[in-house]
């Protein structure tokens, strides 16, 4: 099955929209074969961006489930850049910033909501190279932002 039909069976673009950039950059740049993604947020709840910190409030579980949603407004963007998600040769990296208190520890868990998703949608070509890091703050409140890097096959 490809790509764009697993995230068309899995509902992950009926509510996810494409945010523009919050300021003077693009969404995404391509560089030859390869596409570098800006970073995106968790989709709003009820209309409300969330906000506030892991480890406080958020457990790692809520991380996980608020990088799985940051991930579908990654590849809503993907889309809409690409115009097709079955474009994707493979998910090079994906980087997380994670709005922290000190003692949070659980970075590479929150995270994984993020690469569970990608192997789910891309198989073998959603496994990346990624890191993770713990920032004191993020824009407005944010608990966490994701960017990536994408190849893009080369007949496209």
């Amino acid at each position: 099955m490809s790509a764009e039909q697993k995230a068309q069976d899995l509902g992950l673009f009926s509510k996810a929209a494409v945010s523009s950039p919050a300021g003077n950059y693009a969404n995404a740049v391509r560089s030859g074969q390869l596409l570098f993604m800006s970073g995106k947020a968790p989709q709003t709840i009820a209309g409300v961006a969330p906000k506030g910190k892991l480890g406080r409030d958020y457990t790692a579980e809520q991380g996980y489930q608020l990088a799985r949603s940051a991930c579908i407004a990654l590849l809503a963007t993907l889309q809409h850049e690409l115009g097709s998600l079955d474009r994707v040769a493979q998910m090079v990296e994906l980087q997380g910033s994670l709005n922290t208190v000190p003692e949070f520890e659980d970075h590479a868990r929150v995270l994984d909501g993020a690469s569970d998703l990608l192997a789910e949608v891309f198989g073998a070509a959603g496994v990346h190279a990624r890191s993770v890091i713990g920032v004191d703050s993020l824009r407005l409140g944010l608990p966490l932002t994701l960017r990536a890097v994408v190849e893009i096959k080369p007949d496209f």
